[in-house]
């Protein structure tokens, strides 16, 4: 079997890791001006350095900076758009749910009130001090998909005094991200993701039905958001991987969306312009690996067999049976393995411990290990 050189690789992970107590203080620390921003970037920087040593001492040939420096995986990267304003007396709310009932995630919401741009290189610099830490690793950044910024609010959080028609501000948004991905690649960047919780939440019948009750067309709002990726990738370096997560919700062990990835399978493994697909299937709402029929040679898929959402630990010989399972629909030369989701999409995390999270990574490297050699 092919060894992987290139990303994504046999043992992998999604992105985010626990954040520490140390950091979690501090950042309350600095949000009520007891410490300074340079404090708080110092103690954001030693952490960093320690879990990217973790990343490299479990053996995972990827590391990222764990995105110690956010508040939300997609948040604080939309709010630093060009013409992308936080807004200050609009909340945007997200239902959650998971076993012992629904929960509800509260951000301050955002609107698009001026032409969309890129005027810096958004994390840049969070990409550049990776870069410095890692010994072994291949440094990988995640940004949230250009399909986000319009699938969270809709057409009413797109003034229409600015973009009467969509079309412009799609091509706008896609125009931003292509810099935005230039500008990574020219930092050294090799290992891209664009996490897009939206192609994996239109396979619910409950979101489709969201997405319509908002006057837009669901039966077809994939298709629009391949597009708009595929534009935002275009003419991307040979030299940058880049993969997609697709996952359904992911706030503090809970998660917004059900259902299999059926309904966008074919023109989702077919038509998008990305190098692997990171695929949550940890649970009997992630729906059956039928779908994976669908993708093509040469492209890769990350199976999120390992849950992030609680801290048991799977069994190695139970993994194992679930790829086997898989490769009735995929060749095996053309799967991976990984947890099914970041560990703290936002910065409360989910509820498991740093332990937890460790030996969760450290099984899923040396499965894989025994898997593919």
């Amino acid at each position: 079997m092919s060894p992987r050189v290139k990303p994504p690789f046999r043992a992998d992970h999604v992105g985010s890791l626990l954040r520490p107590e140390r950091l979690l203080r501090a950042r309350d620390e600095h949000a009520a001006g007891r410490l300074t921003a340079e404090q708080l970037r110092q103690i954001e920087d030693e952490e960093i350095a320690e879990v990217v040593a973790m990343q490299e001492e479990v053996g995972l040939s990827s590391a990222t900076d764990g995105e110690f420096r956010r508040t939300s995986w997609h948040m604080d990267f939309l709010y630093q758009l060009d013409g992308v304003e936080q807004g200050t007396d609009r909340s945007l709310k997200v239902q959650f749910r998971n076993e012992r009932g629904e929960l509800e995630f509260t951000t301050p919401d955002l609107q698009v009130t001026g032409k969309i741009g890129l005027s810096k290189t958004i994390f840049g610099d969070h990409f550049t001090y990776l870069t410095k830490q890692v010994k072994t690793a291949t440094p990988k950044i995640t940004i949230p998909s250009p399909g986000m910024l319009h699938y969270r609010g809709g057409r009413a959080a797109i003034d229409e005094k600015v973009y009467p028609d969509l079309a412009e501000f799609r091509a706008d948004l896609a125009a931003a991200y292509r810099k935005q991905v230039r500008a990574l690649a020219d930092l050294g960047c090799h290992y891209l993701q664009l996490d897009d919780t939206s192609l994996a939440y239109l396979n619910d019948p409950k979101q489709r039905a969201q997405i319509a009750a908002r006057g837009e067309d669901a039966e077809h709002a994939h298709l629009q958001t391949i597009e708009l990726i595929n534009a935002s990738l275009r003419d991307r370096p040979e030299t940058l991987s880049v993969t997609t997560h697709m996952c359904r919700g992911n706030y503090r062990s809970s998660w917004a969306a059900e259902g299999g990835y059926d309904f966008v399978a074919e023109a989702l493994f077919n038509e998008l312009d990305v190098d692997g697909f990171f695929l949550e299937f940890d649970d009997e709402r992630s729906g059956s690996f039928a779908p994976l029929r669908f993708v093509p040679k040469g492209k890769t898929v990350v199976l999120g067999l390992v849950t992030t959402k609680h801290g048991e630990l799977e069994s190695k010989d139970a993994l194992k049976r679930r790829i086997e399972e898989a490769t009735k629909y995929i060749d095996i030369d053309q799967l991976c393995l990984s947890p099914q989701c970041g560990f703290a999409s936002t910065k409360e995390g989910n509820e498991l411990s740093y332990e937890q999270q460790v030996a969760k990574l450290r099984l899923v490297v040396e499965t894989a290990k025994e898997v593919w050699g």
